[in-house]
């Protein structure tokens, strides 16, 4: 199946120059969204919890989760999660930004599989990995709907067990 087929490109949005990658066809198509979510759990049989970031890996990582009858736990963007947190702060190219996780959501030496729908530049997903890492957890692999290649993420998570279900 090819998933790009169910992906829209919108040219200048949310601002000029920027070709966001609408996923709506593809979580409209029951179909289409149950063999994604089957084909990115495939890439997470060895976890012992499944990962999902802010915002719209929120769909994915916790179909995935649902799928393989694992934990799953939220990384989200400062001031979103209740309870003690514990946060990283990190650079992208034109700005700051901090993520957090529950405190005790990972455990010691846990294996963690980290879903996203896209890869673009990395730095949301190395800040999370570095987030886990910090908390004990073991990544075990990195898993997107999409990553966009032109914009190498994938150099910054060098050394982990990245994959992606389509590339642009």
């Amino acid at each position: 199946m090819n998933l790009s087929d169910y992906i829209h490109t919108i040219p200048d949005f949310p601002t000029p120059w920027i070709a966001f990658k609408d996923i709506s066809p593809l979580l409209a198509n029951p179909d289409v969204f149950v063999y994604t979510i089957n084909e990115m759990a495939k890439k997470c049989t060895d976890t012992d919890l499944i990962v999902g970031l802010d915002a719209r890996g929120f769909i994915f990582g916790a179909a995935v989760a649902f799928a393989l009858h694992k934990p799953f736990v939220m990384v989200r963007k400062k001031g979103k999660l209740p309870w003690e947190i514990v946060s990283m702060d990190y650079d992208l190219e034109y700005w700051s930004n901090t993520i957090c996780i529950q405190k005790n959501s990972i455990h010691q030496w846990q294996n963690v599989a980290i879903i996203d729908d896209v890869l673009a530049t990395g730095g949301t997903a190395q800040a999370t990995c570095r987030l886990i890492e910090q908390c004990w957890g073991v990544i075990n692999s990195l898993v997107f709907l999409m990553e966009l290649e032109f914009l190498a993420g994938r150099k910054k998570l060098a050394g982990y067990k990245v994959s992606s279900m389509i590339a642009f």
